[in-house]
């Protein structure tokens, strides 16, 4: 197992295990984003935490981890 197939099971294993910490974190920056540029780029910040949650949700091929 490589190095990157290593990385992998490691972050899906912590996107199993802590899924509903990982998506508040995404939102906390998302919030974070929004602050900083005056709520000027909302529905592009909010594209993109989706997409990442999204992302990290389906590492084990079910979406099941991040709300």
């Amino acid at each position: 197992m490589g190095f990157l197939d290593d990385a992998k099971d490691k972050l899906t294993d912590a996107v199993d295990s802590q899924g509903d910490k990982i998506g508040d974190a995404v939102d906390k920056a998302a919030d974070f984003a929004s602050d900083k540029t005056g709520g000027k780029f909302d529905d592009k910040i909010e594209l993109g935490a989706d997409k990442a949650k999204d992302l990290l949700d389906g590492l084990d091929g079910r979406n099941d981890d991040i709300g």
